[in-house]
């Protein structure tokens, strides 16, 4: 029996969407999870034919021990991945090990800790300015003429721990809160980029770059920077030309020959700057926004890449695809959500997703992990798409219990 082990899933997004990826391959799947809930509520999985508790998903040699008990009997393990971070380089690295995968580790590794990606990529145009700190003290060598400035951690995902200083107050007090609430790592503060912003979805096998995505996103400013809409048009070739070699430069400048990522970038006065890439798909509605433009499944083709097997990316067909994420403006707890059917009704609407269940607590937005749903639309032009997602999006009503 050929299996793949997967680290860890959300219950929904790119992540879940790999492993039913993986079974509609023919592959046994296997997830290996740190939340007990999962394994109390295994009938919310019947695309997980095994699920193990793993204590510490971080630690190598604890996982490798739980994959050598799975390789015994006639399983044989394909390849072993993880959507998630910060668990994509251990899977990837025991992906290696055990499954011969041919993957470039240390790129991947370089690219869940972002100070290394910073100094591989110093002298590059695509660097903005920046500053690894180390300590309160460094917060005062920064020049005050490069406000405003960026200062995040650098292993945030989802927009944790990234905040927006405009003044040399702000720069001291959000500066030394991260150093605070970090006292063993390092913070970045970085140069302030304005200007669109685009995610790259990339796949790099043998050397050869593939782009299978550039799409816009819409971020706003919260108490952090939250993307409430992304844009995907595959028929923008002019974008797509447009970005090839600042992405091309970026995989280069890491040593990424085998693996795939995301890459956002943002276009600053005509010249394309780095935000910070992920080794992985990213993550929430995207990996479906793509195959619904395209027909092309991201997370599948990864696993391929994985396992060894020939991936496709051609598209199958071109579609113009809006997705809208709903936001709360108070804290509360759920009382009902209204309005799902209607938006689900309107022409041109293909998913509508709500996460949250009645009773749950919901708050404004301090990282993406705090939008409560989407709605994906597709047509013909991207300003139509656009304008569906964003009606049926008005359709849906969370009824909050104010605390």
């Amino acid at each position: 029996m050929e299996s793949i082990i997967f680290i860890g899933t959300n219950k929904s997004g790119s992540s879940r969407e790999a492993i039913r990826a993986a079974k509609k391959l023919g592959y046994e799947t296997i997830l290996l999870t740190n939340n007990k809930k999962f394994l109390s509520n295994k009938w919310e999985f019947p695309d997980i034919d095994l699920m193990v508790y793993v204590l510490s998903l971080m630690e190598y040699e604890v996982v490798s021990k739980e994959i050598a008990v799975l390789k015994h009997g006639e399983r044989k393990i394909k390849a072993i991945l993880s959507f998630i971070e910060p668990y994509v380089y251990v899977a990837a690295s025991l992906s290696v090990e055990y499954c011969s995968s041919i993957l470039s580790l240390e790129a991947i590794d370089m690219m869940e800790d972002k100070t290394l990606v910073r100094n591989v990529l110093r002298n590059s145009t695509v660097t903005p300015f920046f500053k690894i700190l180390n300590n309160q003290s460094g917060l005062e060598s920064i020049p005050h003429g490069t406000l405003p400035l960026v200062i995040k951690s650098p292993f945030s995902t989802g927009s944790k721990d990234v905040l927006l200083a405009r003044t040399k107050e702000e720069l001291e007090l959000k500066g030394n809160s991260l150093l605070e609430k970090y006292p063993l790592e390092p913070i970045i503060v970085e140069e302030f980029l304005d200007g669109p912003q685009y995610l790259v979805e990339v796949i790099v096998r043998n050397g050869e770059v593939y782009i299978i995505g550039v799409v816009e996103q819409t971020v706003s400013e919260f108490e952090r920077f939250i993307v409430t809409g992304y844009s995907f048009d595959p028929k923008n070739r002019d974008l797509i030309e447009d970005i090839r070699d600042v992405v091309y430069c970026i995989v280069e400048g890491i040593q990424l020959t085998n693996g795939s990522c995301h890459i956002e970038l943002r276009l600053v006065n005509g010249t394309w700057k780095l935000i910070e890439m992920n080794p992985r798909v990213s993550g929430g509605a995207m990996n479906r926004m793509i195959e619904i433009g395209t027909g092309i499944n991201i997370a599948e083709e990864t696993i391929k890449l994985y396992a060894g097997e020939p991936i496709s990316i051609s598209s199958q067909f071109e579609k113009c695809v809006y997705t809208q994420y709903i936001t709360v403006g108070q804290k509360g707890r759920l009382l009902k959500v209204t309005g799902r059917s209607r938006a689900e009704a309107i022409p041109g609407v293909q998913e509508v997703y709500i996460k949250p269940k009645k009773g749950m607590t919901l708050k404004p937005p301090e990282s993406m992990g705090d939008r409560y749903g989407y709605v994906i639309a597709a047509e013909h032009t991207i300003e139509k798409a656009k304008e569906i997602a964003l009606t049926a999006a008005k359709e849906i009503a969370f009824y909050l219990e104010p605390f």
